[in-house]
């Protein structure tokens, strides 16, 4: 039975709401994301989808060898502007829980950058909504990223 009785033991996250239907969490954190942990805070009986989105760091991007990431944020007009984009996610679709959590700091070839689940009584609200939230994260939310390069030169992306 998936039942979640409590949520695991301080795996770190700050949670601004409890653990109940409709749950929501949202983090910027400069510690190492625990997909593993989060997944089971996830679990419900009620969910009969669970889906996520893993975003790591890769080792080229336009055809240029990447050494490592620096990610930067606002968190508080992080969590603030997230807040809207899930709301509009539950206006979207249907889904149970919502969760994202999304690093800081640098990142080496292979970090996990953010991780985003969604659960919903059926698979189809969860994609699509996962869909749309990593969208819209991308494109709004006060995350920088700084791309270090082989070369030695760097270069910054994302600027909302």
């Amino acid at each position: 039975m998936r039942n979640r009785q409590e949520r695991p033991a301080n795996f770190g996250f700050q949670i601004s709401k409890p653990f109940v239907y409709g749950f929501d969490m949202f983090d910027i954190s400069a510690q190492a994301i625990d997909p593993h942990a989060l997944r089971a805070a996830m679990c419900a009986n009620a969910a009969g989808g669970f889906v996520c989105f893993e975003g790591w760091v890769r080792d080229l991007n336009l055809e240029r060898a990447v050494q490592q990431l620096a990610f930067e944020a606002d968190a508080q007009l992080a969590a603030n502007e997230f807040a809207k984009i899930e709301a509009e996610a539950r206006e979207k679709f249907e889904v149970l829980e919502i969760c994202c959590v999304h690093r800081t700091g640098v990142l080496t070839i292979g970090e996990l950058a953010v991780w985003i689940g969604v659960t919903s009584v059926h698979r189809d609200p969860a994609f699509g909504a996962c869909r749309y939230l990593i969208d819209e994260l991308k494109s709004r939310l006060p995350i920088w990223k700084k791309e270090h390069y082989d070369d030695g030169n760097s270069g910054w992306l994302n600027h909302p």
